[in-house]
């Protein structure tokens, strides 16, 4: 019977030194390209994997880290998620890390998860989603010296993200509805609506700021102040927001969601009998994408791998290495369908 492969008998077998095929398992940067293709290579030629037990015992580390379930309003949004989570716990597995879910009703429930977790699950930090102003979940975290990164900025009421003390990945919401709102005046739109939440929504007002940039030299502040309206997230009320814009003279919506941006779909296509509906959402879900509705989509799989690449800086370096503190923002992606409803086929942009 063939012995199982180790650290050893792999690193004779390549002529190389066992941190080195160590550093290439935990942490390839640090090992030449050419190396790297050679461990990985004979990696998967014998099958070999990393003794996890023996790992946890030799690093003090479990591997493992806590990830909240976030509630899911109207199951449309939620779909983003969705996409994240399994993303995430794609990149992680494949660095010999797992997750460990659980559910919070709100910030003050989660971390007290957290304070039970880090005792009983031995976890090696968390990952956190749904950010926004006042978040004490961080405060948390930073005061313990428990690794973390947010999948969101800080949004701190300042306003300046520079000098946040942890590490985020967020998509750049701004960027996205300004894009959207641009592509509608390439249409010959000028009243061109925005469909958001309520004034205080970090990613709301993100949104918001995008459409408004955009519009800046076409509308008057008045007409802007007229063109907003923010309503709770559905598809209900989208609709009610919708027909506010419409009676304000919109010919064309920027919407803050998907969820939203269905609402007022149905609202101005029966506005302009025989015209694909001039609206836009946020998400690029799968319910938009069946429906035929134009989306700006964000790249949740970009942002997780982003994640799990910054996390294993953080807990795979050397003990003495003072770890830079990482903010990135990824841009999303303006997706178009003629808005014939559903399967409708998309457009170039």
């Amino acid at each position: 019977m063939t012995s199982r492969p180790t650290l050893a008998s792999l690193a004779e077998q390549l002529g190389l030194s066992r941190q080195t095929v160590s550093n290439a398992i935990n942490a390839p940067e640090r090992v030449k390209p050419e190396t790297l293709r050679r461990v990985n290579d004979t990696i998967a030629a014998t099958g070999y994997r990393p003794n996890a037990a023996a790992r946890q015992l030799r690093t003090r580390r479990s591997r493992n880290l806590g990830f909240r379930l976030m509630p899911v309003e109207d199951g449309i949004n939620g779909a983003i998620l969705d996409r994240f989570l399994h993303s995430l716990t794609e990149n992680l597995q494949e660095h010999g890390y797992r997750v460990t879910l659980f559910a919070a009703r709100d910030d003050e429930a989660e971390i007290r998860s957290y304070d039970e977790l880090l005792e009983t699950s031995d976890l090696d930090g968390f990952v956190l989603a749904g950010t926004h102003h006042g978040d004490a979940r961080s405060d948390w975290l930073l005061a313990r010296s428990v690794p973390f990164v947010t999948f969101g900025r800080p949004w701190n009421v300042s306003g300046d993200d520079k000098d946040c003390a942890h590490s985020w990945v967020d998509v750049d919401g701004r960027a996205g509805t300004a894009e959207a709102t641009n592509y509608l005046l390439g249409r010959g739109h000028r009243r061109i609506g925005f469909l958001g939440w309520p004034a205080g929504s970090g990613v709301g007002d993100d949104r918001r700021a995008g459409w408004a940039s955009a519009l800046d030299e076409a509308l008057t502040p008045a007409d802007l102040d007229a063109l907003s309206v923010g309503v709770p997230d559905g598809t209900r009320q989208g609709a009610e927001g919708a027909r506010l814009l419409l009676e304000r003279g919109a010919t064309a919506v920027v919407c803050a969601s998907d969820s939203l941006a269905l609402g007022a779909s149905e609202q101005f296509r029966a506005a302009t009998p025989g015209n694909p509906a001039a609206v836009i959402g946020f998400d690029d879900t799968p319910v938009a994408a069946a429906m035929g509705l134009s989306s700006v989509a964000q790249p949740v799989e970009q942002a997780a791998k982003e994640i799990v690449d910054i996390m294993r800086h953080v807990l795979d370096g050397a003990p003495d290495e003072q770890v830079p503190v990482t903010h990135r923002l990824l841009k999303p992606r303006l997706v178009l369908r003629d808005g014939g409803g559903p399967l409708a086929s998309p457009l170039s942009s």
